[in-house]
């Protein structure tokens, strides 16, 4: 039990440093978006930027409550997964393993100072892991200002 709440606290100090600024992108792929807004706000002010713009939302995924239900304790973290099938069907086109990364996943997630974050997966970064380049990579970029604008509305003013 020690050894597991050891470990734990090393995450959490790991991902708060990781976590210091307001946008950061790491040299695996993972950018990370500062919330002006508390977790629920933060939540349902994504949700409602998805639907504005017409995507099909297919899943909210409460993964603090899966923990806790699981009997470990995470600090408050929601999975959105979303697209939309015309654009993101494009990435199984251009490479069927690009399929690992659509629909699009959206975390959000609190951590131990209380800031709230909407992480993702770069989209260049997800069409040079599939070895997708030229024409074929434009939708790649496409979905990459479609995500910065769904992630601009928790940023505040």
């Amino acid at each position: 039990m020690l050894a597991r709440l050891a470990m734990l606290t090393a995450a959490s100090i790991l991902t708060a440093v990781l976590l210091s600024s307001p946008a950061i992108a790491a040299d695996d792929g993972v950018i990370r978006v500062k919330s002006a807004y508390p977790m629920e706000e933060t939540v349902l002010r994504l949700k409602k930027d998805v639907a504005a713009k017409g995507i099909r939302f297919f899943d909210e995924i409460d993964q603090a409550k899966l923990a806790a239900d699981a009997g470990i304790k995470v600090l408050p973290s929601t999975l959105l997964v979303f697209g939309n099938p015309p654009l993101g069907t494009q990435f199984i086109a251009a490479r069927p393993s690009a399929g690992l990364d659509w629909p699009v996943r959206l975390l959000v997630q609190q951590d131990e100072r209380g800031d709230v974050w909407a992480v993702y997966t770069d989209f260049g970064w997800i069409a040079r892991r599939h070895g997708v380049s030229g024409e074929a990579a434009k939708p790649f970029e496409t979905a990459a200002g479609v995500i910065s604008s769904i992630t601009s509305s928790v940023k505040g003013n």
